[in-house]
């Protein structure tokens, strides 16, 4: 008798053991550091989340998750969102992170954007709205009202910086957040009586950083170039930027504008219209906008790129001494095209 109640006590005790590794043991059977659990507002959460189990191969076992989900209320407090599954996580784990409705925010990324629709790419890719509905509220003027921006001063709003949103975040609320984000930065430093210094507002000064920040990516001369084009500002002479043609043609690969480009009919093209263009040509970094609010006091009206593809420019305030310079950029510019296309021509003949 003692024997089988021995036998008996084991048996309950390997179950327990088993019992126990099914629930707290490491659970998930995927590859990488996680996935995730997608709840949307149209069906039930519960619905949603045994699906995903079902078919994504997140969990091996998925019959024990489902059996003690309800007795666990996994369900009770869940709202639509993003949940993280991590690898090696217990059904326990799981478990917990539904019943609190502990919710994965999603990391949102913005670097340079230049028009609504890679705004609109990124909230689709990233948040439950998709990109179409997305791009159809940004190109809503009434919808941009609440904002204070337009179609054109849109991206104004925008920051380049790391935002963390829950993923079921509405287009609307995510410009929302953006906004607040942007009139706290504005609120720093000094930012908006250095534009109003500027005979500026702080949407002309982004317009203006956008177009400093796609001529160069040397942070230590945007102050001088941001001072030519002030300089231009308020001698009343067009601005004449190069980046302002590439918008205007939406071809933002372009390595050289060419004079026929120059006539390109739209209110971004600054060699026919003067003053600033009505909008932001990209969202520049706040690098920029401050090399923008804190630029030297220059005489300089013209500047080229050096001819030794440093990536920097010569800076000058005389139309004849750019000349010079501008052949010179001309001249080695061509030379380089002319050695790539030899260099192309030599690779493709017989040796």
């Amino acid at each position: 008798m003692k024997k089988v109640l021995g036998i008996s006590a084991l048996i309950i005790v390997l179950l327990a053991l088993i019992a126990a590794w099914l629930v707290f043991g490491a659970a998930t059977e995927f590859k990488g550091k996680a996935k995730y659990l997608y709840v949307r507002d149209d069906i039930s959460a519960q619905t949603q989340i045994e699906r995903q189990l079902d078919t994504g191969h997140i969990i091996r076992t998925v019959f024990i998750f489902r059996m003690l989900a309800k007795p666990a209320k996994a369900w009770s407090r869940i709202t639509p969102g993003r949940f993280e599954i991590k690898t090696g996580e217990s059904i326990f784990d799981i478990l917990k992170k539904l019943r609190n409705n502990s919710q994965s925010p999603v990391r949102l990324v913005i670097n340079k954007l230049r028009v609504p629709q890679d705004l609109a790419k990124i909230i689709g890719k990233n948040f439950s709205t998709d990109s179409l509905q997305a791009l159809l509220y940004l190109t809503n003027s009434d919808s941009l009202q609440t904002l204070g921006v337009d179609t054109n001063t849109l991206m104004t709003v925008i920051i380049p910086d790391t935002y963390f949103l829950n993923w079921n975040t509405s287009t609307q609320k995510i410009l929302l957040r953006l906004k607040d984000e942007e009139d706290k930065f504005w609120s720093r430093n000094d930012r908006i009586q250095k534009a109003a210094a500027l005979n500026l507002t702080r949407q002309q000064v982004y317009t203006l950083a956008s177009i400093v920040e796609e001529e160069t990516n040397k942070n230590d001369e945007k102050g001088n170039i941001a001072s030519v084009y002030i300089n231009r500002l308020n001698s009343g002479m067009p601005l004449a930027a190069d980046p302002t043609i590439k918008f205007a043609l939406k071809n933002f690969a372009l390595k050289r504008i060419y004079y026929g480009q120059l006539n390109t009919e739209s209110p971004y093209n600054t060699y026919r219209n003067k003053g600033l263009p009505p909008g932001p040509i990209c969202t520049p970094s706040p690098v920029t906008i401050d090399a923008v609010l804190n630029a030297p006091a220059t005489d300089y009206l013209f500047f080229v790129a050096k001819s030794d593809f440093s990536g920097y420019h010569q800076f000058t305030n005389n139309f004849a001494e750019h000349e010079k310079y501008a052949k010179l950029y001309q001249q080695a510019l061509n030379e380089q095209i002319a050695k790539r296309q030899q260099d192309s021509l030599n690779k493709t003949l017989p040796h």
